[in-house]
Parts: C-alpha cells; structure tokens; sequence
C-alpha cells in the first residue's frame, strides 16, 4: 500500500518542512499537531490539524491530543487483515502509513543546571512513545505497514524508497525504522527512571526550586555498537565497541579513522587510556602507552620533540605501542614517528605533508580525535553478577594546598618535577611510581602488588633505558607505607618526592627523607587507577 496520509509531529524541526513538501509533492496528506502544524502551514503548506482530524480539541494544556481511536486506530490496523481494514473503514478511521514523531526534550530540560522538578515532570512525554509503539509494532509485513521515522536523517532514505519502482517503502527499511523507535523510546524511559530514582526525595516539597540529585537507585544504560571487533582481549573471547548515544566532545569515541587497519579491542582499550592522559595536560605533549600504562611521557614544544624525549624512557616497551599527542602531527614529526613500529597514532589534528609520510605505513591506524574538555558523567567496571559505577577522577588537584612536609623547601625546577610527575602517576597503573626530570618520565613501575618493587622497576626501567636517576623527582600515587620505598628512589638518585600521605608511618617516612636531605610534598589526595 502506498503512503496516503502522514502524521508530523516533531520537537526536532530539522528538516522537516523540506520533507513534507517533498510528501506533499508525491500525493501525501498531511495531519500535524501544534508548532509543527504551524510552521509547515507557515510555509504554504496544507496541514489537516490533528484535533480537526480527530473530532476532538487538544485538552489539559495539551497533555491529551493523540490519545485518539481515529489516530491508534489508523496507526495499529495491520493492512493485510481485511477484518481490520473493515473495521476502521466502519467508523471512519483513515490509515496513517507514515509517523514522524521525536519526543520533548525531557534529557535537555533536565540537563540543565536550574532544572525545576515541575520542568522535567512536563516534559515527559505520553502521547509520542503511544504513537511511536503503535507505529512501530504495525511496521507490517512485505505486504505493507506503517513507516515510522524519528531521526531526520532517515527523511531520505524514505523519499528515496517512495521514488523506487515500487513506490512505497521496503520492508527492510519499515523493520529497521521501527527497530530504531523501540530502542530511542527504552533509552526516553530509562532516562526518566533515571531521574526521578536520582531525586534526594520522592516528592519535592517545592516544585519551583531545582531538585537535588543523589545516585540513581535504577541505572538505565542504552548503549550503540559502532564496531564488531574480531575478538576480544583474546582470539577466544567476542568483542564490540559501543559507544554512548551522543558521545561529548573530546572523548575517545569521536575518533575518525583516516587510515590503517581495523582497531582491535586492545587497541582502543589502550588508545584511550594514551588520549585521556595526553589530553590532562595543557603544554604540548606525547604519550606511549603499551597495555594500557603510560611507558613514556614527555612535554615538547613540537609533536617531534615531545615524540622524542617521551620514547627515551623506555623504547623497549614502545615497540609496537600506541602514541598520542595533544598537538598538531607535522611532516617532522611524522617522519620520526614513522620509523618506529607502532600500532596506533593519536592527535587532534595533522597537516596533509604528515598525512602522505604516515600513508607509507598503512597499516599504522591513524585517528584524528578533535579536542575537548568534556569526561564521562560516569565510569563502570563489571564484577561477578554487578556493575561498580563511580564518577571519573576528574578532581583538580589544588596545587595551592600542597604540603611541603620535608625540613628542605622544593626549587622551583622541582617543584615543576614534581608536578609532572605527579600528573603523570594519575594514568599509570597502582601502585604506580614514577620518575621524572625536565618535563619527561624517566622511568615508571606500574601494576605491581608491593610499591617498594614498583619503586625498584622504575628504576631499573631508567637504567635499562641509559638514563640518569640523579636529581630527579619521584610521585606516588598513593602513600609509602614504609620507609623501604623511600629509601629505593633515594639510592636510585631522587632528590624529592610527591605523595598524599596519610600514612600511620608519615612520621616515618617523613624522618626518612630529612635522613636522606630530599624535598617531600603532600598533596592531600591519591589517585589510584586499577
């Protein structure tokens, strides 16, 4: 059956005036609601209101308009069913072969800082999920059904099929339309349960005031696949990349690929973990991260330079490693880059010289991810029947509340030391160390269960690498338990140290470093990563 009447009814007006001209053209009767009736009318088309369809006037401030058998009996009569077509042909029902509907902006409102209670309450929306269920459910068969739409990305694909020799749309296109509304309409109501199970109390005494939100005790999550892995961490293991339904900007999974290979579960693990800590940092610098820890890092006035001194701290461990950078990737830059064997190259922008250099490496994987200061609202990890879900360490560290707890006072060279490498200790894996000089990692010892042998592979890590421990600065990402690891990074050439404290012990392992004449900061805060 071809599309005789359409029904407009959108929050969204991207594009719709062009589509509905476009039915009109092709015969389409066109019934609409409120604003949208009012703009397709504004531009000279004829618009049968939905009230003046239905018999019955918008009601309750417009909470009841669709609600309507002429509307749910026009969308939900199956066309291969003679008694149904009988039925709504019996009371003057007309069919509705084509719904454009997207639901009021309830994520919108309550993204909003001053967000009333009484705001999100009324922009829930009742009669568009009703329509778009109704819609979707009656998608039909190869005989014919109804067509739902609420993406204008998807007017064109419906013209397209209504100009095909057939004249109407596929069914492949009615199933995947109608695949598309359930899941935009699960992820419409878990965002509300969201919400209304995040409320510090069940019913706000004032509904003007913004309400104040705690955990949500039910998470809806809806998540999209952008890519079927070949497998996982392992051959063994299936995989998927999926991504957030509108991902925010700076984030990893705004990545455009522009050459090489496909990424592999691992790759994207650890490219994210490479973008997240070049991107803390507001000089120019280069990551390389080899299963998921930071094993070189480095500050540079070019991608080149900072490319550089990152790979001295362990050109081992960067053999076939992931490297990101936070500024532009140049000719220079590429050129070095390039004669290194490396899985994946990051940065938020790359000249076209550096471009045709990389091409000559294709299966490099290289992504272009645009800049941005945005975090995810939250993080997950999965254990044996549960998710752990916690707000990411997005935490400033206030550099003004740092302790000096050591009887010698930090230079300013070490003091800058310190803070790099205390920048840098945020990324790596607990108990993490590492060393630092001069705006570049010098050794780092990552994942270990002792910190004291996270101590002693940092510095062997430095040794193996040719470079001098003398004079450097050392962070830990959480407090020394004993002295023992103090008196590591001592004889290994550190000459101060950074770390929350907090310890029983701090007394001793405060005595440890005035003992050894090294500067000891207290920053108040640890930062695990596990």
């Amino acid at each position: 059956m071809k599309i005789q009447t359409a029904l407009l009814s959108v929050s969204d007006k991207t594009g719709i005036v062009d589509f509905a001209q476009a039915l009109a053209q092709r015969g389409v009767r066109l019934l609409s609601t409120g604003g949208t009736a009012k703009l397709l009318q504004q531009a000279g088309l004829t618009v049968t209101e939905v009230a003046e369809h239905t018999g019955s006037p918008e009601i309750l401030d417009g909470r009841v308009k669709t609600l309507h058998p002429k509307i749910h009996g026009g969308l939900l009569a199956r066309r291969d069913d003679k008694k149904h077509l009988a039925t709504i042909e019996q009371h003057g029902i007309d069919r509705i072969d084509l719904l454009v509907v997207n639901l009021y902006p309830f994520r919108e409102t309550i993204a909003r800082a001053d967000c009333h209670f009484a705001d999100a309450v009324e922009n829930i929306d009742i009669g568009g999920p009703a329509m778009l269920r109704a819609a979707a459910k009656n998608h039909g068969t190869e005989q014919g059904g109804v067509t739902v739409v609420i993406d204008p990305v998807d007017y064109a694909r419906v013209l397209a099929d209504l100009d095909s020799p057939a004249g109407v749309t596929s069914y492949a296109l009615r199933l995947e339309l109608a695949t598309k509304v359930y899941a935009h309409t699960a992820a419409y109501d878990g965002a509300i349960a969201n919400y209304l199970s995040s409320l510090s109390q069940p019913e706000p005494a004032q509904l003007e005031t913004p309400a104040r939100k705690q955990w949500p005790s039910v998470l809806n999550l809806q998540l999209k696949q952008s890519q079927a892995l070949r497998y996982g961490e392992n051959p063994h293991q299936h995989a998927a990349f999926y991504t957030d339904g509108q991902v925010a900007e700076g984030l990893l999974a705004n990545y455009q690929q522009l050459q090489g290979k496909e990424l592999s579960y691992n790759n994207i693990a650890d490219a994210d973990a490479a973008w997240e800590c070049v991107r803390s940092f507001d000089a120019g610098a280069c990551v390389i991260v080899k299963h998921s820890n930071p094993c070189g890092v480095a500050l540079g006035e070019t991608a080149e330079a900072a490319y550089l001194k990152a790979l001295k701290t362990d050109p081992t461990s960067a053999f076939g490693g992931i490297i990101a950078l936070n500024q532009t990737v140049d000719a220079a830059a590429a050129k070095t880059i390039s004669a290194q064997f490396l899985e994946v190259l990051l940065a938020p922008a790359y000249t076209p010289e550096a471009l045709d250099i990389l091409a000559l490496k294709k299966n490099v994987r290289v992504l272009l991810v645009p800049e941005g200061n945005s975090h995810n609202d939250f993080n997950i990890k999965r254990v044996g029947g549960g998710w752990l879900v916690q707000t990411p360490d997005t935490f400033r560290d206030n550099v003004e509340a740092f302790k000096v707890v050591s009887a010698k006072q930090p230079s300013s060279q070490q003091m800058q030391d310190l803070l790099f490498a205390w920048s840098v200790a945020k990324y790596v894996k607990s108990n993490a160390i590492v060393f630092t000089a001069n705006g570049m990692t010098l050794g780092v010892g990552a994942g270990q269960m002792s910190r004291v042998d996270s101590a002693r592979i940092a510095a062997i890590k430095a040794e193996n690498a040719g470079l001098t421990l003398q004079g450097s600065a050392v962070a830990s990402d959480a407090f020394f338990p004993f002295r023992d690891g103090l008196d590591v990074v001592a004889e290994a050439g550190a000459t101060s140290v950074i770390q929350p404290g907090g310890s029983i012990r701090d007394d001793e392992v405060i005595a440890a470093a005035n003992e050894r004449d090294m500067v000891m900061v207290f920053t108040g805060t640890r930062h695990f990563y596990h």
